[in-house]
């Protein structure tokens, strides 16, 4: 296809319609320039036709109630929205409601407190936990061939993060339904591409901000405002 004559790409998060005017939220919406509810229809025909799956189907409409629940008073008239669930608890109802027994839970070392945590809390909620750190199986970083500079404790022969074990550890350990906590930006992308059950994230790893990256998002127009300079050198 001649370049100039490619539609735009799809571009939601540069929309500057207001959302009750945007075709995704309402029947009688508008899109703006590339929006992929009006341009992509044989995509989305595709996508949608997975709900028809019953797994699939069964999945996605028990996330659509858990979405719901996580909100109180919705029979008030007019409505207000009014969150009332944390992510935590969130994760222990889904999990309920589709029946899983047995957790999967793969985290970074460096949380190593917070998921002692986490793991006593989804005991409490009657779930088998099958955890798994980072560093587990001890693979050194030559085996990818990290040099001296690379590493973070130079002059060691450092463990490298894990990934792909921790997420075969929790196949061949059957767990039902995956738990992230804190791996590290290219790790979290290897344990998606190796898992074979459904996962989910806590949290992700933000060593600056507590692990609230979104902190960075907020303040991008003043105490972050490097974050949109990328030509400044980090120090």
């Amino acid at each position: 296809m001649d370049k100039g004559k490619q539609r735009p790409l799809p571009s939601c998060a540069l929309c500057d319609m207001e959302r009750k005017s945007r075709i995704c939220y309402s029947q009688d919406g508008k899109g703006s320039r590339g929006c992929p509810t009006l341009t992509r229809v044989k995509v989305l025909a595709e996508a949608n036709k997975e709900y028809d799956i019953d797994p699939v189907k069964d999945f996605a409409r028990k996330a659509s109630i858990q979405e719901a629940e996580c909100y109180a008073n919705r029979h008030q008239r007019p409505y207000i929205m009014q969150p009332n669930k944390t992510r935590i608890v969130e994760i222990c109802e889904f999990a309920k409601k589709m029946g899983y027994k047995r957790l999967g839970f793969a985290f970074c070392l460096g949380l190593v407190k917070e998921a002692g945590i986490v793991a006593e809390i989804l005991k409490d909620h009657g779930f088998e936990v099958v955890s798994v750190l980072c560093k587990a199986g001890r693979t050194s970083k030559d085996t990818i061939g990290i040099t001296e500079d690379q590493k973070i404790f130079q002059g060691t022969d450092e463990a490298m993060c894990n990934p792909i074990f921790q997420a075969k550890l929790l196949n061949y350990e059957n767990a039902e339904f995956n738990i992230l906590l804190g791996l590290c930006v290219g790790h979290d992308s290897l344990f998606f591409k190796y898992a074979e059950a459904p996962t989910t994230v806590l949290a992700v790893k933000d060593r600056v901000t507590g692990h609230n990256p979104l902190a960075a998002i907020y303040l991008a127009e003043s105490y972050y405002r490097k974050v949109r300079h990328p030509e400044v050198v980090s120090t």
